[in-house]
């Protein structure tokens, strides 16, 4: 069969002219919705549509049913270290949720800019689009983001291991928060994604977006988030409710040869310097069930002596992620 599409008419309106089905031939020079289009595509099986995301409104009052607070959190920074760089841009997006990981209202939204003390890297404004130009003399309104983040049960971010330590080295209002991590406390390949990078996650969750821009990661995510699981109380958000009341631990690989710390990278560790009082090594951040099978594989293949005995810091819930 052979099918030919004239999208738009002289007048601009949608329209489809398709040869070779009887069916469709009765549709010929009919004129054809957006949904329309989106839908005839997807029949045959050849497509696939990505709709560009709408952020949810703002709503001026909550509904009940849905007693808990969480903001997801997103933050563009000059590099990567939380000592030395700094934050160029934070948004924020506070809902309300329940329990049972269903969202409620989207009840405030925060975007800022701000200028750092030392030039962009041409990197990050590469990945970012944040020039220079558009930094100079903005700053963060603290007061607006702390009446997003106070009341907040839960601050949800995307890699929290890396946005927590600099949002707590720029201001207090994030300390002695219950942080939870969409990256490390969703099973996303149990639920059929390909990866766990944002991009991948709204992909294949049927939208795009401008990425790499706070507020609209942000949103992103709070779609993701919202997905339905296949069951009730089963939307990722669910699960990352659920990850966020569970035990953690930390354990700080000491004394671990040299020669294997590319293994223990490979791994999820990071390396801490020993300034902040920590020791310094390699460690990773798990929660509490995994730590006999972490134990057995430092003992195994890392230290190579079954008394090893690494260091180790059982988190509250309030310590999870910090840096």
């Amino acid at each position: 069969m052979t099918q030919q599409f004239d999208l738009f008419t002289a007048n601009g309106t949608a329209s489809a002219k398709v040869t070779g089905s009887s069916a469709l031939k009765r549709h010929s020079q009919a004129t054809l919705s957006e949904e329309d289009m989106v839908r005839h595509l997807q029949e045959t099986g050849r497509y696939r549509i990505l709709r560009k995301l709408e952020p949810r409104s703002v709503t001026g009052s909550e509904r009940p049913g849905f007693p808990l607070k969480g903001l997801i959190l997103d933050t563009e920074t000059t590099g990567l270290n939380h000592r030395k760089d700094e934050i160029i841009e934070i948004g924020a997006v506070a809902f309300a949720f329940d329990e049972l990981g269903c969202i409620g209202d989207v009840l405030g939204v925060y975007g800022g800019l701000r200028q750092p003390s030392m030039p962009i890297p041409a990197e990050i404004t590469r990945l970012t689009g944040i020039t220079d130009e558009m930094v100079v003399g903005q700053m963060i309104d603290l007061d607006q983001l702390g009446a997003l983040a106070e009341p907040a049960d839960l601050i949800i971010a995307h890699n929290a291991g890396f946005d927590r330590p600099f949002c707590e080295a720029f201001s207090p209002t994030f300390a002695n928060k219950t942080w939870a991590c969409s990256v490390s406390e969703i099973d996303w390949s149990a639920r059929g994604f390909e990866g766990t990078k944002l991009g991948y996650l709204i992909g294949q969750a049927g939208h795009f977006h401008e990425g790499h821009r706070a507020v609209d990661d942000c949103f992103a995510l709070l779609e993701v988030l919202a997905q339905d699981g296949g069951g009730p109380g089963r939307t990722p958000l669910a699960e990352l409710y659920e990850a966020s009341q569970r035990s953690r631990v930390r354990i700080f690989a000491e004394n671990s040869p040299f020669d294997m710390k590319d293994h223990l990278k490979a791994r999820g560790y990071r390396w801490s310097d020993g300034s902040d009082g920590r020791p310094k090594s390699w460690w990773v951040e798990l929660e509490e069930d995994a730590l006999d099978d972490e134990l057995r594989y430092l003992r195994s293949e890392i230290y190579r002596w079954d008394e090893a005995d690494p260091p180790i810091k059982r988190l509250t819930s309030f310590d999870r992620f910090k840096a």
